[in-house]
């Protein structure tokens, strides 16, 4: 699968507390407000690059696509969540290396000029690291995968 750069928010970007993508997507400041996701539905695409930490069993990580006035992504609206909440199985068995989730942004919304991410991580030890960027949404359902050769060098 091929990422467009200007639409990725986060490279293998490593968390261990509370903080926003270090990029976002400028969608300029225009009248009226675009609104994204007319048509065919887009979000945003989150990967694990490195699992989730469970160590302490306490830890809770919270995925939101958000969207602020500033680059900086402060002073956010969140247009989108999905939480994880430290249940034993549930983070060790679902947020590992490859897993994908998705944000959908509402379609028709107008939207504020930045969108970007934020992942609000709690607990003793959260740490994950992601890769994050808008797609839409029939690249959700693509899972990368990788198989073993069918071939032999002798």
């Amino acid at each position: 699968m091929f990422i467009d750069a200007n639409l990725l928010v986060c490279d293998a970007q490593a968390f261990t507390a509370t903080a926003v993508s270090t990029s976002s997507v400028d969608f300029g400041n225009t009248t009226p407000k675009r609104q994204v996701g007319d048509g065919e539905g887009i979000g945003l695409m989150i990967q694990v690059d490195v699992a989730a930490d469970n160590t302490t069993g306490d830890e809770t990580y919270s995925f939101e696509l958000i969207q602020s006035a500033a680059a900086a992504l402060t002073t956010p609206t969140i247009l989108a969540r999905e939480a994880y909440i430290a249940s034993g199985a549930m983070i060790s068995t679902l947020l590992v290396v490859g897993f994908l989730i998705y944000l959908p942004m509402p379609m028709g919304y107008p939207i504020q000029r930045y969108v970007g991410f934020n992942l609000t991580a709690g607990g003793t030890t959260p740490t994950i690291t992601l890769t994050a960027w808008l797609g839409p949404r029939t690249f959700a359902s693509v899972k990368q995968a990788t198989y073993a050769k069918g071939y032999v060098i002798s």
